[in-house]
C-alpha cells in the first residue's frame, strides 16, 4: 500500500466528517465496523482490506513485512525465527494465544505463523477462529508436532490452508513462508498501488495463478505486445490492466477498446481519429483511441472478431507506430503498448483464412492464456471470499460466508461462464442476501437446477478420492495431485466421506476367498 494512501486515511480520520472516528482508536481496537463507518463517512471508495493495509503501514511502517510468531517449542521457533529473518521481515515474538490475537488486532501483520501444543488443542483452534475474525484475509500457517485427520479437518474448517505436521520439511516451510510475504510485499510494490487502492490483482492460489502472475510481472516490464487468451469471462481485461499497473508506462492511460461492439463503417475513425469535415457530421477534429492512450496501454478486446480489412489498418499502426485520422494528411506518431485479448483460436483462424498470419505473429510476442475455472476449482473458495466481501461492503450488510453444502456443490459446478458467471451468480444472491451463511437454498432457483446436473456428484467423488488414495498408496499430497486438489481438500472430503484407511477396501484389490480347508 503507498504511502499516500496511509496519509489519505489519516486525514480522513481527522476531517470534519470523520470527527466521531478518532483513528488512534480504531488503530487500538482494529475494529471493523468503526473502520467501514471511517471509509463510508469519509467517501474513501475503499475496500476494508484497502484499509486495513493502508492501517497496517501507519502502524508498522512502511519498512519490512511484519510476521507475528507463536510457538512453544524452542526448536521449531528457533528454526522459524531463521527462515522468516532470512526472508527479510520483522518477527514478533508473542508468548500466549491472547497475546497473539490482541497483538494481530492492533497492529495487522503481514503474516502469523502458529506452532500447537499438544496439550492445547482446543484453546489454538479456538484462537485461530478468532484470528480469522479479526480479517477473513489474514494469511495464517500452522504447525504441529502430530497431527491427525481430525485436527486437519477442524483447521481447515477454521480457514486456514497452509497446515505442516510432522516432521517439517523446513524447505517446503519456507516456500510457504515466502509464498505469503511475497504477496504481502506485492501490495507495497509501487507498481501494485500506482492507481491506489483498488488496483487490479488476480484471485487464487493454485499453481495456475501463481505461474500467471510471475510471468505477468515479467511481461509487464518488458515493452512488447502481449495476446491474452481464454474463454469468456476469465478476466483477460483484468490481467490487460493488471499488466499495464505493472508496467513502466502505469502513469498513462489505459484505454479499452471492444473490437466487437464498433461498426466496421466507424472503426477507423473510432481507432485513428478524424478531421474536420472527413463525413457528415465531423464537425471537429477528434484523436483517436490509441493516441487517447498515448504513453499507456491499449486493449485491443475481442479482437479475433474484427474483419480482414480492419486487422490489415491495425497491423500498419501496430508497426509503423504511427496513424493516420480519417480525412487527414499528416502522420500522428504513436507511443502506445498494444496488449489484444480474444476467446477464439487464432491459430485455427489463420489456417481457415479469417485471421491475418501476420498480424497473430505481431501481437503474439508475449502470450498469456488464462485456463477456465473449471481448470482451476481451488482458487472457487478464494474467488467467492473476495467477491462477498465487496458485495457486504457495496451493500452494507455482513455474509459471513457459505455453508459445507454450498461450497461443494459451488465447486464440483463447472462454471461455463468462469469467474463472470461465479460474480453474477453472489450478486443474485444479494438481491436478497441470507442473515449468516449461504446454503444452496439461498442460490437463484435458476442456478440450483443447472445444479441439478450434478446432483450424482458425492457418490462419484467418494470414488475418485478412493481411488487416487490406493494410487497413492495412501499419501495425502500425492494424492492431492492426482486429483488437483490441496491437501486440506482431501483431508476434509476424507472426513466427509467417512473414509478411512484400515476399514476402506480397494476398489481395485481382487476378493480374498477364503482357504480351501476353512470352506470344507
Amino acid at each position: 500500500m503507498a504511502i499516500r494512501s496511509a496519509n489519505q486515511l489519516a486525514a480522513a480520520a481527522n476531517s470534519a466528517q470523520a470527527s466521531h472516528f478518532p483513528l488512534d482508536l480504531v488503530c487500538r481496537l482494529g475494529d471493523h465496523r468503526a473502520l467501514r463507518d471511517l471509509l463510508w463517512q469519509a467517501r474513501l471508495p475503499w475496500s476494508l482490506t484497502d484499509a486495513r493495509c493502508a492501517l497496517s503501514q501507519m502502524v508498522n511502517g512502511p519498512g519490512r513485512p511484519v510476521v507475528i510468531l507463536r510457538d512453544d517449542s524452542p526448536a521449531r521457533r528457533t528454526t522459524l525465527t531463521a527462515v522468516l529473518n532470512t526472508a527479510g521481515c520483522q518477527v514478533r515474538e508473542v508468548t500466549s494465544l491472547s497475546a497473539l490475537t490482541d497483538l494481530a488486532r492492533r497492529s495487522p501483520p503481514a503474516l502469523v505463523v502458529v506452532g500447537m501444543a499438544p496439550s492445547e488443542e482446543s484453546e489454538t483452534l479456538a484462537a485461530l477462529e478468532r484470528l480469522r475474525a479479526i480479517d477473513r484475509r489474514l494469511p495464517i500457517v500452522f504447525v504441529v508436532a502430530q497431527g491427525s485427520e481430525t485436527l486437519a479437518v477442524a483447521v481447515l474448517r477454521a480457514g486456514i490452508k497452509d497446515y505442516f505436521s510432522g516432521p517439517i520439511d523446513d524447505h517446503v516451510l519456507a516456500l510457504s513462508i515466502k509464498r505469503h510475504l511475497a504477496r504481502a510485499q506485492r501490495s507495497d510494490d509501487p507498481r501494485e498501488c500506482s492507481r491506489g487502492p483498488g488496483v487490479p490483482k488476480l484471485i487464487g492460489s493454485s499453481g495456475f495463478i501463481r505461474k500467471i502472475e510471475d510471468y505477468l510481472d515479467k511481461v509487464a516490464e518488458r515493452d512488447v505486445t502481449v495476446l491474452i487468451t481464454g474463454e469468456t469471462g476469465t478476466g483477460k481485461e483484468l490481467v490487460a490492466a493488471l499488466i499495464h499497473a505493472r508496467s513502466p508506462r502505469r502513469h498513462g492511460g489505459f484505454v479499452s477498446v471492444n473490437c466487437a461492439a464498433i461498426p466496421e463503417g466507424l472503426f477507423e475513425s473510432e481507432l485513428f481519429g478524424h478531421e474536420r469535415g472527413a463525413f457528415t457530421g465531423a464537425v471537429g477534429p477528434r484523436p483517436g483511441l490509441l493516441q487517447v492512450a498515448d504513453r499507456g496501454t491499449v486493449l485491443l478486446d475481442e479482437i479475433g472478431d474484427l474483419g480482414l480489412v480492419a486487422q490489415a489498418k491495425v497491423l500498419r499502426a501496430i508497426e509503423s507506430r504511427e496513424v493516420y485520422r480519417v480525412g487527414g494528411r499528416k502522420a500522428i506518431p504513436l507511443d502506445v503498448r498494444v496488449v489484444a485479448a480474444t476467446n477464439h483460436d487464432l491459430e485455427r483462424a489463420v489456417d481457415e483464412g479469417r485471421f491475418r498470419k501476420d498480424l497473430y505473429f505481431r501481437l503474439n510476442v508475449a502470450r498469456v492464456h488464462l485456463p477456465p475455472l473449471r481448470e482451476r476449482r481451488s482458487d472457487i473458495v478464494s474467488l467467492l471470499d473476495h467477491y462477498l466481501g465487496e458485495l457486504n461492503a457495496r451493500n452494507r450488510v455482513r455474509v459471513e460466508g457459505f455453508n459445507d453444502d454450498a461450497i461443494d456443490a459451488l465447486r464440483g459446478y463447472d462454471w461455463p461462464g468462469n469467474v463472470r458467471e461465479l460474480k453474477n451468480l453472489l450478486e443474485a444472491i444479494f438481491v436478497s442476501p441470507p442473515p449468516h451463511r449461504v446454503g444452496i437454498d439461498d442460490l437463484p432457483e435458476a442456478f440450483r437446477l443447472r445444479l441439478g446436473a450434478v446432483s450424482s456428484l458425492p457418490a462419484a467423488e467418494r470414488a475418485r478420492l478412493i481411488e487416487a488414495l490406493f494410487a497413492a498408496n495412501w499419501n495425502k499430497s500425492h494424492a492431492a495431485k492426482l486429483l488437483h486438489w490441496s491437501r486440506m481438500t482431501v483431508y476434509r472430503k476424507m472426513a466427509k466421506y467417512s473414509v478411512l484407511r484400515a476399514s476402506t477396501p480397494s476398489p481395485l484389490s481382487p476378493v480374498r476367498r477364503a482357504p480351501a480347508s476353512r470352506r470344507r
